[in-house]
Protein backbone atom coordinates (compact mmCIF):
# COMPACT_ATOMS: atom_id res chain seq x y z
CA UNK A 1 0.00 0.00 0.00
CA UNK A 2 1.40 3.65 -1.35
CA UNK A 3 1.90 6.19 1.64
CA UNK A 4 -0.33 8.54 -0.93
CA UNK A 5 -3.60 7.26 -0.43
CA UNK A 6 -4.67 9.78 1.48
CA UNK A 7 -4.25 13.40 -0.01
CA UNK A 8 -2.23 16.17 2.00
CA UNK A 9 -5.15 18.47 1.21
CA UNK A 10 -7.51 15.96 3.44
CA UNK A 11 -5.31 16.02 6.18
CA UNK A 12 -4.72 19.73 6.29
CA UNK A 13 -7.97 20.34 6.61
CA UNK A 14 -8.45 18.59 9.66
CA UNK A 15 -5.69 20.45 10.96
CA UNK A 16 -6.75 23.28 13.79
CA UNK A 17 -4.47 25.56 15.97
CA UNK A 18 -5.08 25.14 19.23
CA UNK A 19 -3.52 26.97 22.57
CA UNK A 20 -0.28 27.36 19.82
CA UNK A 21 -0.23 23.94 18.46
CA UNK A 22 -1.15 22.55 15.96
CA UNK A 23 -3.25 19.76 16.09
CA UNK A 24 -5.94 17.14 15.04
CA UNK A 25 -9.42 16.16 16.33
CA UNK A 26 -9.23 12.31 17.88
CA UNK A 27 -12.31 11.68 15.48
CA UNK A 28 -10.50 13.09 12.65
CA UNK A 29 -8.00 10.27 13.16
CA UNK A 30 -10.16 7.93 14.42
CA UNK A 31 -11.38 8.07 10.30
CA UNK A 32 -8.12 8.53 8.67
CA UNK A 33 -7.23 5.09 10.58
CA UNK A 34 -10.46 3.55 9.99
CA UNK A 35 -11.12 2.76 13.02
CA UNK A 36 -13.77 3.96 15.82
CA UNK A 37 -13.38 7.08 17.74
CA UNK A 38 -14.12 5.16 21.03
CA UNK A 39 -10.95 2.40 19.84
CA UNK A 40 -8.67 5.43 19.66
CA UNK A 41 -9.75 6.93 22.63
CA UNK A 42 -9.62 3.97 24.82
CA UNK A 43 -5.95 2.67 23.36
CA UNK A 44 -5.26 6.32 24.41
CA UNK A 45 -6.84 5.57 28.02
CA UNK A 46 -4.80 2.37 28.69
CA UNK A 47 -1.20 4.60 27.83
CA UNK A 48 -2.03 7.84 29.72
CA UNK A 49 1.89 8.18 30.49
CA UNK A 50 3.23 8.01 27.01
CA UNK A 51 0.60 11.34 26.26
CA UNK A 52 2.12 14.35 27.98
CA UNK A 53 -0.23 17.93 27.72
CA UNK A 54 2.02 19.08 24.96
CA UNK A 55 1.62 15.66 23.06
CA UNK A 56 -2.61 15.39 23.33
CA UNK A 57 -4.96 17.23 25.32
CA UNK A 58 -8.89 17.12 26.11
CA UNK A 59 -10.76 20.77 24.73
CA UNK A 60 -12.54 22.80 26.98
CA UNK A 61 -16.06 23.05 26.29
CA UNK A 62 -15.32 26.82 25.37
CA UNK A 63 -12.49 25.80 22.36
CA UNK A 64 -15.58 23.10 21.02
CA UNK A 65 -18.07 25.19 20.69
CA UNK A 66 -15.97 27.77 18.82
CA UNK A 67 -14.06 24.79 16.89
CA UNK A 68 -17.81 23.04 16.12
CA UNK A 69 -18.67 26.24 14.62
CA UNK A 70 -15.64 26.55 12.39
CA UNK A 71 -16.02 22.61 11.22
CA UNK A 72 -19.76 23.33 11.17
CA UNK A 73 -20.68 20.44 13.11
CA UNK A 74 -24.42 19.82 14.45
CA UNK A 75 -25.17 20.85 17.82
CA UNK A 76 -27.39 18.06 18.83
CA UNK A 77 -26.47 13.78 18.84
CA UNK A 78 -22.58 13.06 18.33
CA UNK A 79 -20.49 13.12 21.48
CA UNK A 80 -20.73 12.74 25.23
CA UNK A 81 -17.89 13.69 26.22
CA UNK A 82 -15.13 16.62 25.32
CA UNK A 83 -13.02 15.56 21.99
CA UNK A 84 -9.53 15.49 22.35
CA UNK A 85 -6.25 16.63 20.27
CA UNK A 86 -3.10 15.21 19.17
CA UNK A 87 -0.08 17.87 18.29
CA UNK A 88 2.30 16.17 16.06
CA UNK A 89 4.00 14.63 18.74
CA UNK A 90 1.27 12.60 19.93
CA UNK A 91 0.22 11.34 15.73
CA UNK A 92 4.07 10.27 16.54
CA UNK A 93 2.69 8.36 19.85
CA UNK A 94 -0.09 7.07 18.12
CA UNK A 95 1.68 4.80 15.74
CA UNK A 96 3.08 2.94 18.70
CA UNK A 97 -0.50 2.21 20.20
CA UNK A 98 -2.03 1.09 17.36
CA UNK A 99 -1.12 -1.89 15.79
CA UNK A 100 -1.85 -1.83 12.21
CA UNK A 101 -0.08 -1.13 9.05
CA UNK A 102 -2.92 1.78 7.98
CA UNK A 103 -1.92 3.55 10.86
CA UNK A 104 2.08 3.42 10.60
CA UNK A 105 1.22 4.35 6.72
CA UNK A 106 -1.61 7.46 8.10
CA UNK A 107 0.78 8.59 10.59
CA UNK A 108 4.04 9.09 8.10
CA UNK A 109 1.95 10.63 5.86
CA UNK A 110 0.50 13.34 8.86
CA UNK A 111 4.11 14.03 10.09
CA UNK A 112 5.24 14.66 6.54
CA UNK A 113 2.14 17.49 6.72
CA UNK A 114 3.02 18.48 9.39
CA UNK A 115 6.67 19.27 8.38
CA UNK A 116 5.84 20.65 5.57
CA UNK A 117 3.71 22.98 7.23
CA UNK A 118 6.17 24.15 9.94
CA UNK A 119 8.51 24.44 6.56
CA UNK A 120 6.09 26.73 5.00
CA UNK A 121 5.53 28.55 8.13
CA UNK A 122 9.15 29.29 8.85
CA UNK A 123 9.62 30.38 5.56
CA UNK A 124 6.90 32.73 5.37
CA UNK A 125 8.44 34.55 8.53
CA UNK A 126 12.10 34.88 7.13
CA UNK A 127 9.98 36.27 3.94
CA UNK A 128 8.43 38.73 6.03
CA UNK A 129 11.34 39.54 8.04
CA UNK A 130 13.49 40.45 5.02
CA UNK A 131 10.52 42.98 3.44
CA UNK A 132 10.57 44.84 6.71
CA UNK A 133 14.13 45.22 6.98
CA UNK A 134 13.51 46.31 3.51
CA UNK A 135 10.97 48.33 4.34
CA UNK A 136 12.72 50.23 7.13
CA UNK A 137 15.77 50.65 4.64
CA UNK A 138 13.73 52.50 2.03
CA UNK A 139 11.56 54.43 4.69
CA UNK A 140 15.33 56.01 6.04
CA UNK A 141 16.58 56.31 2.28
CA UNK A 142 13.47 58.75 1.80
CA UNK A 143 14.02 60.03 5.27
CA UNK A 144 18.02 60.94 4.19
CA UNK A 145 16.57 62.23 0.69
CA UNK A 146 14.31 64.62 2.31
CA UNK A 147 17.25 66.02 4.24
CA UNK A 148 19.21 66.24 0.96
CA UNK A 149 16.59 68.24 -1.07
CA UNK A 150 16.07 70.63 2.03
CA UNK A 151 19.91 71.39 2.40
CA UNK A 152 19.61 71.91 -1.37
CA UNK A 153 16.76 74.21 -1.18
CA UNK A 154 18.94 76.15 1.56
CA UNK A 155 22.02 76.18 -0.58
CA UNK A 156 19.96 77.34 -3.86
CA UNK A 157 19.32 80.16 -1.45
CA UNK A 158 22.21 81.66 -1.14
CA UNK A 159 23.14 81.15 -4.75
CA UNK A 160 23.27 84.33 -6.90
CA UNK A 161 20.19 84.34 -9.38
CA UNK A 162 20.88 83.83 -13.01
CA UNK A 163 20.50 87.34 -15.05
CA UNK A 164 17.27 87.86 -15.62
CA UNK A 165 16.52 86.87 -19.49
CA UNK A 166 13.66 88.37 -21.22
CA UNK A 167 11.95 85.08 -23.13
CA UNK A 168 9.67 85.65 -25.64
CA UNK A 169 5.99 85.12 -25.13
CA UNK A 170 4.51 81.59 -26.55
CA UNK A 171 0.77 82.05 -28.14
CA UNK A 172 -1.21 84.51 -30.91
CA UNK A 173 -0.43 87.96 -29.20
CA UNK A 174 2.99 89.16 -29.80
CA UNK A 175 5.52 90.78 -27.45
CA UNK A 176 4.95 94.52 -28.20
CA UNK A 177 1.62 94.38 -26.77
CA UNK A 178 0.44 93.97 -23.28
Amino acid sequence: MSNQFIGDKSITDKIYILRGYNVILDSDLADLYEVETKVLNQSVNRHPDRFPPDFMFELTEEEWLNLKSQIVTSSWGGRRKLPKVFTEHGVLMLSSILNSQRAIEVNIQIVRVFTRLREFITSNTEVRLEIEKIKKELSNQGKNMEVVFKYLDELSAWLPKPPGETRKRLGYKPDEIQ
